[in-house]
């Protein structure tokens, strides 16, 4: 039987986390919660812990361990788009991602061959995971190398709590943590990616249709405070895509498309502006619910294009996160300026809603190309 830690009660949680690491340096296993299930790893250098891992994994097979989404870029040579909206989106989270070996190298390259081969399953994938636990957050920052895990149970009974565990599992183990029940009690979600293509091969904690949100493309419009310009552009944009794809604007999720605004200055909560609200009301758009949001570090994380109102936007973006330059663009074409109408009476308000309608139907067009059997219904 292992050590049993009660990190509840622990005087200090990185003691665990040191010992943990010269136990895996060792060879050794440890038994840890995860925010699904608990379970066994090891470190993924040890060659021979693995393949005594994979042995008792039987069925479950086994997960690579990463810390996030930047930290798997590591190990993908060049990752499907899907892999990498999701894992950008969804980790650290419950969601398994399964990325085909022919997008896999990197630093995978130079883990031993008996841990490679034993990492990839019968889809020809690699799966990797990172866990929400903070207790792996910490184990990753000091622990050399990654890590390998028995995957979650997916059939059967699950180990949502230390004594739910198999026996052997507690013999194998150096350590055991205990943390009390997992936090969702179920298995994750695993998703098999394919360029932009993914399917679900397991449906945990997060469901099909919430991956599919998430696989989406994700649309960011940016001004300033987030009362004017850019909750015009957000709504303006919603209407005329779902328009083009002939569904209702609620329904955009639902066809892969999330639209948001949000403000550089922005607080939380402030209203759109009234003149705003009267002139989207006059195209049946109700903005009396919106509420303002700042921009933040996750919102351009997520985001797959980021059109600003003026090139100052797009600079005081990328003079922040140059890593977004392929992503930030001003929404005019031209890169000229949508000038704020604020305190400058209706007039301004519509001049600017006339902009930005004009630049926002030049975006739908290229992402949903306007077919002939469109305008033989009736488009203008």
């Amino acid at each position: 039987m292992p050590e049993v830690v009660d990190i509840r009660r622990a005087d200090d949680p990185r003691d665990i986390v040191h010992r943990s690491c010269q136990l895996l340096a060792e060879g050794k296993w440890l038994l840890f919660p995860t925010e699904t299930q608990y379970t066994l790893l090891g470190s993924a250098l040890q060659a021979d812990s693995v393949v005594r891992l994979y042995d008792l994994a039987g069925a479950d097979g086994l997960d690579l361990e990463v810390r996030s989404a930047e930290d798997a870029r590591d190990y993908w040579l060049e990752p499907p788009r899907a892999a990498w909206k999701l894992a950008r989106r969804c980790w650290p989270g419950p969601v398994v991602l399964a990325v085909p070996t022919r997008s896999v190298g990197g630093l995978f390259s130079q883990l031993p061959e008996p841990t490679r081969r034993l990492l990839v399953n019968g889809e020809d994938a690699v799966r990797f995971r990172a866990c929400a636990h903070p207790l792996w957050s910490e184990l990753q920052r000091y622990v050399r190398g990654p890590l390998v895990s028995i995957a979650d149970c997916a059939n059967g009974p699950g180990r949502a709590t230390l004594a739910a565990v198999p026996g052997r599992w507690l013999d194998g183990a150096a350590v055991a943590v205990d943390d009390g029940p997992c936090r969702y009690g179920d298995a994750v979600t695993v998703v098999l990616t394919e360029g932009t293509g993914w399917r679900v091969m397991h449906e945990g904690v997060v469901g099909a249709g919430q991956i599919g949100r998430m696989a989406g493309e994700v649309y960011l419009f940016v001004c300033t405070g987030n009362t004017c310009r850019s909750p015009m552009a957000e709504a303006l944009f919603r209407k005329a895509l779902a328009e083009r794809l002939k569904c209702a604007p609620h329904e955009l999720e639902d066809r892969g498309f999330v639209v948001l605004s949000a403000g550089l200055a922005a607080s939380i909560g402030a209203p759109a502006s009234q003149e705003v609200v009267e002139l989207l009301a006059e195209e049946g758009i109700d903005l009396r619910e919106h509420g303002s949001q700042p921009v933040t570090q996750r919102l351009l994380a997520q985001a797959d294009a980021i059109y600003t109102m003026t090139r100052q936007h797009r600079q005081t973006i990328l003079a922040a996160h140059p890593e977004l330059e392929s992503r930030v663009r001003t929404l005019a074409e031209d890169r000229s300026d949508i000038s704020d109408p604020i305190g400058l009476g209706r007039a301004a308000y519509e001049a600017c809603k006339r902009e930005i309608a004009r630049h926002v139907a030049a975006l739908v067009d290229q992402i949903a190309p306007e077919t002939p059997a469109d305008r033989r219904v009736g488009k203008p």
